[in-house]
């Protein structure tokens, strides 16, 4: 769980979102890529990965991500200029944990096969379990201190966790069994399998959307005029019930069919943005918005990475995690800008837009994961 605990520090910008930009007034579209950014460059490495753990192995991916995560929130804390914290929270944060991500997130799938969901849904639970503890530390921090004290708290915390992470996390398999056969940087052969063009498919699309509520719910909290604890908790809550869902599906997954249980949580999550965060008006609404979205977006989270070996074989999970991961760095990166643009367009803003961005891309990346559904066990009810 240590492994995400950079992820559960992002689930954590809808917070310092709502302190930069009073901090810097009318530049909410242009704060918004700072999140994105970061999120996106969580993947820099896809193409590369096979080559960049042959060359320095987990151990050192670790540790290198650690010093520039680290060091990215506490230089974070001095910012004085908004491009300070584009350089800082979005560049050098994120880079440093794409060294954490492709280690953590590969290591787990080649551990485990028949209980492959249920232990990639641990793993990844750290991440929500860290949004609901840091979300606290970081707006406790923010009131009392100021966010110049909650970063420096934050790259504390991120330093002693990753260095467990460090310590703990190794491969199952040597990069010779686990990395492939492409013999250049990237492993383009995986395109002439059609199942993981579908893939590529399925997490290009989905994560434009994904990560727009977890971004944007503080802000509409207090756009409603919620009590500013809200929209903290709201993101706390999310994270909690993302993490708890990581959990329930993956295991639901070995259980029900890791493919079926896909395609129902991605395609559910998008169907709660539409049904219930476009007619979010009061408080009541967004609560049970954060907790089902938290629901269903854990099960896409956990899910995902399930299912790669099954498609492509663990002998190439190596680079197949890189390729797909890598799909994540432009819909996160230009997914909620968009959508903070979209909803900028009116005076004032209208938070209805954004969740329909976010439904309906989700939706239809949903599409793509049934589609992988049938071309595994084609329209039978079976568990696949």
């Amino acid at each position: 769980m240590t492994k995400h605990n950079s992820f559960g520090y992002n689930y954590s910008w809808g917070v310092f979102l709502r302190v930069y930009k009073d901090v810097y007034p009318d530049d909410l579209s242009k704060l918004s890529w700072i999140g994105s950014i970061c999120v996106a460059l969580f993947f820099i490495l896809g193409p590369i990965n096979q080559l960049v753990i042959r060359h320095m192995g987990y151990k050192y991916m670790l540790a290198t991500g650690t010093v520039l995560c680290t060091a990215a929130l506490i230089l974070a804390s001095f910012a004085k200029e908004l491009w300070h914290l584009f350089l800082t929270q979005g560049l050098l944060f994120g880079f440093g944990a794409s060294f954490v991500w492709f280690p953590c997130i590969g290591a787990p799938q080649q551990w485990f096969s028949e209980h492959r969901g249920l232990a990639v849904g641990l793993a990844m639970s750290g991440s929500g379990i860290g949004g609901l503890v840091i979300n606290n530390i970081c707006q406790a921090a923010i009131d009392n201190i100021g966010h110049r004290w909650a970063l420096r708290i934050v790259g504390i915390i991120c330093f002693v966790l990753l260095c467990i992470a460090t310590v703990l996390v190794r491969p199952f398999g040597t990069i010779q069994q686990t990395g492939g056969r492409a013999k250049g940087l990237i492993s383009w052969y995986l395109f002439k399998n059609p199942q993981f063009c579908i893939m590529f498919a399925h997490g290009l699309i989905t994560t434009f959307g994904y990560m727009t509520p977890f971004f944007l719910l503080p802000t509409h909290a207090e756009h409603l005029k919620l009590d500013p604890w809200v929209g903290t908790n709201l993101s706390a809550i999310m994270s909690a019930v993302n993490a708890g869902a990581r959990i329930c599906t993956g295991y639901m997954g070995d259980k029900l069919g890791r493919f079926n249980s896909l395609f129902v949580c991605t395609f559910l999550a998008g169907v709660v943005c539409l049904a219930i965060w476009i007619n979010a008006t009061n408080e009541a609404t967004i609560w049970v918005f954060s907790i089902l979205y938290g629901f269903f977006g854990g099960g896409y989270i956990a899910l995902f990475p399930t299912v790669q070996p099954q498609v492509v074989g663990l002998e190439n999970i190596a680079p197949a995690v890189g390729l797909l991961y890598f799909t994540n760095l432009f819909g996160y990166m230009f997914g909620t800008p968009i959508a903070s643009a979209i909803i900028n367009r009116f005076d004032p803003p209208d938070f209805r837009y954004a969740a329909v961005w976010a439904g309906v891309t989700v939706i239809v990346g949903a599409l793509f994961a049934g589609w992988l559904r049938v071309t595994q066990a084609g329209f039978k009810l079976v568990r696949i």
